[in-house]
C-alpha cells in the first residue's frame, strides 16, 4: 500500500563533483558523480511524509532536514544522475508505505495444550539432569546429623 509521490524537478539540486577513488588519468579530468541535495521541509511532499522522513535514523538526512545522496558507482554523469534520483525515490517510498495495523489473536486450545506438554517434557529433561541420589544412604546421613545435633545440644 504505498503511493508513489513525485518530487518536482526544481526541488532536487544536482552538482557533478569529482569521483573517489582509483580510474587512471581520466578521473582527474571528468566530474561523473553526482551530489543530489533535497530540502525535506521546503518540499512539496504531504506532511506526513515529512515528519516521516525527518524522524529517520538515517546519516543521510542532516540536522537541517536535508537529504544529501552522491552516486559514483557508473562511469557516466547521466547513470550516476538517475541513480540518485531512483534512491531518493525509494527513501520517499519506504515512508510512504502505511502499516497494516496488527489484529491480535487468541491462542488456540490446541496451541495451549501443546506448549503445556513442551514445558513438562523440558521440566522432566531438566529433572533428570540433577544428581541422582540413593535415598537409603540420604537417610542414613539425616539420621546421623540428627543423632549429632541432639547430642550436641545436650551437651
Amino acid at each position: 500500500m504505498t503511493a508513489h509521490h513525485p518530487v518536482a524537478a526544481d526541488e532536487v539540486e544536482l552538482v557533478a563533483v569529482r569521483a573517489q577513488g582509483a580510474g587512471g588519468q581520466n578521473v582527474n579530468k571528468v566530474s561523473s558523480a553526482i551530489h543530489l541535495r533535497f530540502d525535506i521541509r521546503n518540499s512539496s511532499l504531504p506532511e506526513v511524509l515529512k515528519m516521516r522522513l525527518l524522524a529517520l535514523p538515517d546519516r543521510r538526512i542532516t540536522r537541517e532536514g536535508v537529504v544529501v545522496i552522491k552516486s559514483q558507482e557508473y562511469r557516466t554523469q547521466e547513470q550516476n544522475r538517475a541513480a540518485a534520483l531512483a534512491r531518493l525515490d525509494e527513501l520517499i517510498d519506504s515512508v510512504s508505505a502505511t502499516r497494516k495495523a496488527r489484529v491480535p489473536t487468541r491462542p488456540t486450545r490446541a496451541s495451549k495444550l501443546r506448549r503445556l506438554d513442551s514445558k513438562t517434557r523440558q521440566g522432566e529433561v531438566k529433572a533428570a539432569r540433577r544428581r541422582v541420589v540413593d535415598w537409603r544412604r540420604a537417610g542414613f546421613c539425616v539420621r546421623l546429623s540428627a543423632r549429632y545435633w541432639a547430642r550436641r545440644g545436650s551437651g
